[in-house]
């Protein structure tokens, strides 16, 4: 290496060497700036961190000592501080006890509550957190909570602190608001009267019932002016202006009125309507809330029964009975024209006047007793005797029934008078023609009986004188005189029934009946022993007869009769006659049939008629049947003939059961 070499490098080392003193007196210059600049952080970091101190220190008494409860949790919901509010509305002490909070969270706002901590994690702050706890002694509390996240030195969350206000009475009030909101609602909607809100002349809200009125729906009312169905006339219109003027100038809280409506469908609709004004404070608008009614059943039947009113008005004030009316004390308030004409009296007369001082009734005791028992409420009917106002003697039926107000008290009597003065004197006349009767009943059947004495003692006569002569000349009369004699025996015989059966005849509707239980098995079996039953005929019961409560000897003159006419007309060579008994639902049908020679159509109904008989049947007098039909009368009962010529006869009757009171057996 040359000197020249040498040369330039101490030249280059000795401009380093410069260079690195002078850059390590600049770094020292920066050192010391550096340790002066440090020194002085740390004395504000110091200040700053004891005044960070006294400022948490600070605030943690605030929030110690707020009236609210105040609580401080970690992010897990586990308490870590709380002012002494809390503990008294929480009911613990997280000195104490640890609790958790997510474990007082009501299980209907468990979603809700992670959703809301979700937010506050995410944004930094909760407002109006509202929620529904349950206290460790199950209690059930409304708190709303305002929130906020508590950072680290490096803003990183650590917990959350937060303020609780009870609400729960607040809530309470808000839900008892609510279910009577609803339940007002409800009242609304299902109420059967229509209730409308309007303002202006349109309507705001309407419940069902008025919508179901008019046939509109809700929203075509809200479109429509409430003019628009309203139904137009004259009077109607200036009577609700006038209200609605005096309602708008605060002279009137309200009114009713009868107001109509036109329907959907074109129909009128007669509605009560009450109208009460409301003053809103928001908007100052003036509200009308109406009730409404419908009475167009109601305007219609009062139409009906004002008619009625007045056509039974009429009715009354023209009817052939006397009406008047009246008051607990007797005096008349209301007479119709029958009744003046009745008494003789004019309404003037009548009006205002005693009932029982005007009207010379007969028996005065007995209108003061009829008096007390409507009173009493009780309502009859009985007969007076009564001068007119001429002294005419007149015969009165009064109905008399107690008369009510609205209150279902009495406040007088009405009575409806009959003039039955002519009824009276019929029944007068009929009760001596009905004495007059019984008594020629009486004498004919008396002149019966001396006739029947009388008649039969010549008839008695006349046969003994034949039984003489056929007893003294038997040995001198030949053939033909033994045989008028028998002749004359016969015709003494059959006189001598029709002497009987005519007072039979005579004494079957006028005698009384006497009832005993009769069986009839036994009076058929009587008969059979006692009347004449050729040989060829039987006379059978194929099913019992009732045992039933009559006239013994009238039931036995009653099948005797029957029987005696079916025996004797049997020609064929096996005769039968049957005797049945069919029970009805009012009556007792007896049936009694036989299979002789019949009876012609013609002479059904005049078989029964006194003196008719059909043949030459010597035995028969004409009357039994004739006899039959009185006693079946009598009974309330039919008799009757089915029968064809040669085909047998069947003979019917009925007895009515009330008569007969005892059922078969």
């Amino acid at each position: 290496m040359d000197s020249k070499e040498v040369i330039l490098l101490k030249k280059a080392l000795e401009r380093q060497k410069r260079a690195r003193q002078q850059a390590e007196k600049i770094l020292e210059e920066k050192s010391k700036q550096l340790y002066d600049v440090t020194q002085h952080l740390r004395e504000s970091n110091s200040r700053l961190e004891s005044l960070l101190t006294e400022k948490t220190s600070e605030m943690d008494g605030v929030f110690l000592n707020i009236i609210d409860p105040y609580v401080i949790m970690d992010l897990e919901f586990n308490v870590v501080n709380m002012n002494s509010s809390a503990k008294d509305f929480l009911g613990f002490d997280y000195t104490e006890k640890s609790v958790n909070l997510r474990e007082l969270v009501h299980p209907e706002f468990i979603q809700y509550t992670a959703e809301s901590l979700s937010s506050l994690v995410e944004v930094g702050t909760l407002k109006n957190y509202r929620a529904k706890i349950v206290l460790l002694d199950k209690v059930e509390k409304w708190v709303q909570i305002n929130a906020s996240l508590v950072y680290d030195s490096k803003r990183k969350p650590i917990a959350a602190q937060g303020i609780i206000r009870d609400i729960t009475n607040e809530m309470e009030v808000k839900q008892i608001l609510a279910d009577q909101k609803k339940q007002l609602d409800i009242i609304v909607e299902n109420s059967p009267l229509g209730i409308v809100l309007s303002s202006e002349g349109k309507i705001i809200k309407a419940n069902k019932t008025f919508i179901k009125m008019l046939g509109y729906s809700e929203s075509e009312l809200k479109e429509m002016l409430i003019k628009d169905y309203t139904y137009s006339g004259n009077d109607f219109d200036k009577a609700q202006n006038d209200l609605m003027e005096q309602m708008d100038s605060g002279e009137l809280d309200q009114f009713t009125m009868i107001k109509k409506y036109i329907k959907k469908n074109g129909e009128i609709v007669s509605a009560k309507i009450t109208i009460n004004t409301l003053k809103s404070g928001s908007d100052n608008k003036d509200y009308q809330v109406a009730i409404i009614e419908d009475i167009t059943k109601e305007l219609e039947a009062e139409e009906r029964i004002n008619a009625e009113r007045h056509k039974y008005r009429s009715i009354i004030a023209n009817m052939n009975l006397g009406l008047v009316e009246v008051d607990n004390n007797d005096f008349i308030q209301l007479v119709n024209q029958s009744l003046c004409t009745m008494s003789g009296f004019e309404e003037s007369e009548l009006l205002g006047k005693k009932a029982a001082e005007v009207f010379n009734v007969q028996n005065k005791a007995i209108i003061a007793n009829k008096h007390a028992e409507r009173i009493s409420g009780v309502s009859d009917s009985y007969e007076v005797e009564v001068l007119d106002k001429n002294g005419v003697l007149r015969h009165w039926l009064i109905s008399g029934a107690p008369r009510y107000d609205e209150n279902k008290r009495i406040i007088g009597s009405i009575g409806i008078h009959l003039d039955i003065t002519n009824q009276k004197q019929l029944e007068l006349q009929k009760e001596k023609l009905l004495t007059e009767l019984e008594k020629s009943n009486e004498n004919l059947q008396e002149y019966a009986h001396i006739v029947s004495h009388d008649l039969k003692s010549p008839l008695r006569s006349i046969s003994a004188l034949a039984t003489w002569l056929y007893d003294d000349y038997n040995d001198v009369l030949d053939d033909s005189g033994k045989e008028n004699l028998g002749l004359m025996q016969e015709k003494v015989a059959s006189m001598d029934r029709l002497i009987h059966g005519i007072l039979e005849y005579s004494t079957a509707d006028n005698s009384a009946l006497i009832s005993t239980s009769v069986n009839l098995n036994e009076v058929i079996s009587e008969i059979k022993d006692s009347i004449y039953i050729p040989e060829h005929v039987d006379l059978s019961i194929p099913t019992p007869l009732p045992i039933i409560d009559a006239d013994r000897t009238k039931l036995h003159q009653l099948f005797q009769n029957i029987i005696s006419n079916a025996v004797v007309h049997i020609e064929k060579e096996n005769g039968l006659v049957e005797v049945l008994c069919q029970e009805k639902k009012a009556f007792y049908q007896f049936l009694v049939k036989d299979n002789g020679v019949g009876i012609p159509k013609k002479y059904h109904k005049k078989i029964f008629d006194i003196f008719q008989s059909i043949g030459d049947n010597e035995r028969s007098t004409g009357i039994g049947l004739s006899i039959v039909k009185k006693i079946v009368d009598r009974y309330q009962g039919e008799v009757w003939v089915e029968s064809e010529l040669g085909e047998g006869t069947q003979f019917y009757f009925t007895l009515k059961k009330e008569l007969c009171q005892n059922p078969i057996k």
